[in-house]
């Protein structure tokens, strides 16, 4: 097999902003609960995700809107080891300040236009979650050094240095 096939259909990432000026103008304290079934959206450049569904909370504090949930989203992608396409669900435990009115006062904050964008916390979770998990079954074999060669799928006749050729030059210590 070889690379995931590009997805070219996707919604908007606008439907991941959330207008939060009502409960800006609300004070703290104040609570806000909505739901997510997005369809394939893509979140960034190098980010589309398959879906993205589950509840979120936001509450209004002093420093800003507090977005707390589990979403559950959708992720296609390479195999670490051999590249080939591998799609996972993966379940996001969200608890993340969206700072207002200083922008400084966090990583993730509202502007002007009160504007909740959850796009740029969503890419940096998944990036996250999938950082060293996107593998097609837990033995991958991955693929040969030598001639590449999926080992998943075949065996090869290479000879494989099993040094780390980091390391190659410690052998003269041996001889």
């Amino acid at each position: 097999m070889g690379r995931a096939a590009a997805v070219t259909h996707y919604v908007n990432s606008r439907v991941l902003k959330i207008n939060v000026g009502f409960l800006l103008g609300a004070g703290s304290g104040s609570l806000h609960e909505t739901s997510f079934d997005v369809p394939t959206v893509r979140v960034a450049d190098d980010l589309t995700l398959d879906y993205v569904r589950g509840p979120l909370r936001l509450s209004r504090t002093t420093s800003g809107i507090l977005v707390q949930g589990n979403l559950e989203v959708g992720v296609t992608g390479e195999c670490f080891r051999c590249l080939d396409p591998v799609s996972k669900n993966i379940v996001i435990t969200v608890e993340e300040l969206f700072a207002y009115p200083d922008p400084r006062a966090a990583e993730f904050f509202i502007p002007d236009d009160a504007n909740l964008d959850l796009a740029p916390l969503l890419r940096a979770e998944v990036l996250i979650a999938t950082a060293n998990s996107m593998l097609c079954k837990p033995d991958c074999k991955g693929l040969c050094p030598q001639c590449s060669a999926n080992l998943n799928d075949t065996t090869c006749t290479c000879a494989v240095e099993s040094v780390d050729p980091r390391l190659a030059g410690l052998r003269r210590f041996l001889e």
